[in-house]
C-alpha cells in the first residue's frame, strides 16, 4: 500500500489526543490534521486520502461543513462525536447521508481502527469503480469487471467494431449480451446512426417477418398503413438480433437472402428495398448443434458467425464480485433506504461463494430489492436473500465436479461414436433428448 493511499483526514476544530494519534499512526495512517474546512478541502485535493475522521466536540454541524461531507464523496467519512448527539434530527441526517460510520465519545481507540479499515476498503472498491469507468468503452454501461475475462471481452470488442461485419455474441443468459452489442456500435463509424434491437425470441412467430422487414398497407387483415420494419428502421447503423436461435425455420431463408443481398422486401411488397445496416446477433443456445438438429440454417449459421464474441458468466468472473456489487448499490442508491451504507463483509463474502446462475441480472436484481427492503445499515446475506452458511461452498464445490465428470463423459462418447447422439445416448444410459439438452447446455456440439 504506497502512503498516498494510506493518508487519513483529522477534521477538528481542536487538536487530536496524543494517546489516539500515536495509535492511528501505529497502525500505518499518515495523520493529516485540518481545523477547519478550507485546510479540509486542500489536504482532500492535494494529499487524497482515502479516509477522514470529522471530530466533533459539540453538536453544531454549520453549513460549510455539511457541504464539505456531502460534495467530498470519494472521501469516506467517520464522525466522531458525543452520544448526545445522535439525538438531535439535524445531526442524524447528516451522518446518515454523508457519513460511512459514526463514533460516540468517548472513542475505543481499537474499534476506530478497526472502521477506518472497513472504510478505507469501501473507499478503494469506489475508486476501482471510477478507475474502471474511465476506460469503458461507450456503451458498456454495466460491463463493469477487471477479471481476465471481462478484460478479453473488451479487447474483442474494440477488435472487432471497426470491423464492418456481423458478430455473433454468444453467452449465458443475463451476462450482458446486448450490452456488448451496444458497445460495438458506440466504437464503430455507425455511432451515430441507429441501433435497434430485436428479440426474436419474444415476437409471436406470425409477426416476426412483419417485424423484421415491415409490410404494406392492405398486406393483412389489421394493416391499416404502411410499417417500416426493424432492419430497415436501422438504416446506416446497427440491427441488433438478440436470441437468433429462437428464429423460426421459415424465417431464417429470408434473412439469409438480407445478409446476401444487402436488400428487403416488405411483407405484401414487391420492391427490393436495399439496406446499408451492420447485423449483430447473440444466443444463449448452442448454434452449431442446432445446426446439427436441422433447426438452424448452416449458411446463416456461417453468415452470422464472421466473428464471435464471448460474454463470461458471471461464476467465471474471478474478483469482480465486489466491484460490480459496489456498482450497483451506487446505480440505485436514489431508490435505498436511508439508513443503508453498503454490504456487510459476511455479504460480500457470500456473494463471492455463490454461483449466480442469473449473472448479471440475478446480481443486480437482488441487490436493488436488497436496498429497498433492508432495514440494517449494512446489507446481510438475509437482504440478499443468500443463506451465509459455508454449506453452500461444498454444494457448488460438488456440482462443479458433477460438470466436470458429465462433460468428460458426454465428450469422450461422442468422439468414440463419431457424434451419433442415439449411440451415445444409449451408451450414456440416457435418453437422446436428455443428452441433447446436456451437450447444449455445455457447448460440447
Amino acid at each position: 500500500m504506497n502512503s498516498e493511499s494510506r493518508n487519513l483526514l483529522y477534521f477538528t476544530s481542536n487538536g487530536i489526543a496524543p494517546v489516539l494519534a500515536d495509535q492511528i499512526l501505529d497502525a500505518g495512517w499518515n495523520l493529516k490534521l485540518a481545523h477547519d474546512v478550507d485546510s479540509a478541502r486542500n489536504i482532500i485535493n492535494k494529499d487524497s486520502p482515502r479516509v477522514a475522521i470529522a471530530h466533533f466536540n459539540d453538536c453544531a454541524i454549520d453549513q460549510p461543513a455539511e457541504n464539505l461531507f456531502h460534495n467530498m464523496d470519494r472521501v469516506e467519512w467517520v464522525a466522531l462525536l458525543p452520544s448526545v448527539c445522535m439525538s438531535m434530527n439535524h445531526v442524524k441526517q447528516v451522518v446518515s447521508e454523508s457519513f460511512y460510520d459514526f463514533h460516540t465519545l468517548p472513542t475505543e481507540p481499537e474499534r476506530l481502527i478497526a472502521t477506518l479499515g472497513h472504510a478505507y476498503g469501501m473507499a478503494t472498491m469506489k475508486r476501482d469503480v471510477f478507475s474502471l469507468s474511465s476506460q469503458l468503452l461507450p456503451g458498456e454501461n454495466e460491463m463493469v469487471g477487471t477479471s481476465p475475462q471481462m478484460l478479453e471481452l473488451f479487447r474483442n470488442i474494440r477488435k472487432s467494431a471497426g470491423v464492418d461485419a456481423p458478430v455473433l455474441i454468444v453467452g449465458e443468459s443475463g451476462t450482458g449480451k446486448e450490452l456488448a452489442a451496444l458497445a460495438l456500435h458506440e466504437r464503430s463509424a455507425r455511432k451515430n446512426m441507429p441501433f435497434v434491437a430485436v428479440n426474436c425470441g419474444s415476437l409471436p412467430s406470425g409477426l416476426i417477418q412483419s417485424e423484421l422487414f415491415g409490410h404494406e398497407k392492405g398486406a393483412f387483415t389489421g394493416a391499416h398503413q404502411r410499417k417500416i420494419g426493424r432492419i430497415e428502421a436501422a438504416a446506416g447503423g446497427t440491427i441488433f438480433l438478440d436470441e437468433i436461435g429462437d428464429l423460426p425455420l421459415e424465417l431464417q431463408v429470408n434473412l439469409l437472402r438480407f445478409l446476401q443481398e444487402k436488400t428487403i422486401e416488405r411483407v405484401g411488397g414487391t420492391e427490393k428495398i436495399h439496406v446499408d445496416v451492420r447485423v449483430l446477433a447473440a444466443t444463449h443456445v448452442n448454434l452449431e448443434l442446432a445446426v446439427a438438429e436441422g433447426r438452424f440454417r448452416e449458411d446463416l449459421y456461417y453468415r452470422l458467425n464472421v466473428l464471435k464474441i464471448k460474454a463470461p458468466a458471471l461464476r467465471e468472473r474471478q474478483g469482480d464480485i465486489d466491484v460490480l456489487a459496489k456498482y450497483f448499490f451506487d446505480k440505485f442508491i436514489h431508490e435505498k433506504r436511508r439508513n443503508v451504507k453498503g454490504f456487510s463483509p459476511a455479504a460480500l463474502q457470500v456473494m463471492n461463494r455463490y454461483a449466480w446462475p442469473g449473472n448479471i441480472r440475478e446480481l443486480m436484481s437482488r441487490i436493488r430489492r436488497a436496498m429497498v427492503m433492508c432495514e440494517r445499515s449494512l446489507i446481510t446475506p438475509e437482504c440478499l436473500d443468500l443463506d451465509r452458511r459455508e454449506g453452500q461452498r461444498i454444494i457448488a464445490t460438488l456440482e462443479e465436479a458433477r460438470t466436470t465428470a458429465e462433460m468428460e463423459a458426454i465428450r469422450n462418447s461422442m468422439q468414440k461414436n463419431s457424434s451419433n447422439l442415439t449411440i451415445a445416448a444409449r451408451e450414456l444410459g440416457v435418453s437422446r433428448a436428455t443428452l441433447y439438452r446436456l451437450i447444449e447446455k455445455y457447448e460440447l456440439a
